[in-house]
C-alpha cells in the first residue's frame, strides 16, 4: 500500500492519528507534515510526541525550529517546524539528516527543504473539509510502503 486517505472529524482524531503513527516509527523515519496554517500539523505531531514520551502539550518548535525528545525505548525524536526557514541550505545547521541516523523526525512545512527528501518517509497532507473536519492524505515511500496499512482506522 502506498497511499491512504483518512477522515479526521476533529482535533482529537488528528491527535489519535499521531498516536497511531508513533507506534510505527523507527530510526531513519521522516514524517513530512504538509497543510496550511492551522491545518493541524502540530496537533498531529503532539499526538505522536505524547504517545512516545508521555509529554502532553509539547511546545511547538515555531521559533526554535527544532525540538528533540527521547523515548523510553531510546529512540530520539526530532520535531521540526520549518516555516521560518529562509533557505534550504540552513537544513545542515538543524541536523535533521544526522538525527535520522539515530532517530525519527516529524517535519512541518517540508516545502522549505527544497528538493531534499529522505528515502524512508511518510508524506501527510492535511486539508480542511466542507464539513469542518480534515482529510489526511498519506503517501508512503521506502519502508513505509509495508507499514502504511497500520495507520488505517
Amino acid at each position: 500500500m502506498t497511499e491512504l486517505v483518512l477522515s479526521l472529524p476533529d482535533p482529537a482524531a488528528n491527535a489519535d492519528l499521531g498516536a497511531r503513527l508513533a507506534r510505527l516509527l523507527k530510526a531513519g523515519d521522516a514524517v513530512l507534515l504538509e497543510g496550511g496554517l492551522g491545518a493541524g500539523k502540530t496537533t498531529l505531531a503532539r499526538g505522536a510526541i505524547e504517545a512516545l514520551t508521555g509529554i502532553a502539550d509539547a511546545p511547538s518548535p515555531t521559533y526554535t525550529l527544532v525540538q528533540h525528545y527521547e523515548t523510553q525505548e531510546g529512540l530520539v525524536l526530532l520535531h521540526a517546524d520549518l516555516y521560518r526557514l529562509e533557505d534550504p541550505e540552513e537544513l545542515d545547521e538543524l541536523g535533521i539528516d544526522e538525527a535520522l541516523d539515530h532517530g525519527a523526525a516529524l517535519i512541518e512545512w517540508p516545502d522549505r527543504m527544497g528538493g531534499w527528501r529522505p528515502a524512508d518517509r511518510l508524506d501527510i497532507t492535511l486539508e480542511d473539509t466542507v464539513a469542518g473536519g480534515r482529510t489526511a492524505r498519506l503517501k508512503a515511500h521506502g519502508s513505509w510502503e509495508t507499514r502504511l496499512g497500520g495507520l488505517a482506522d
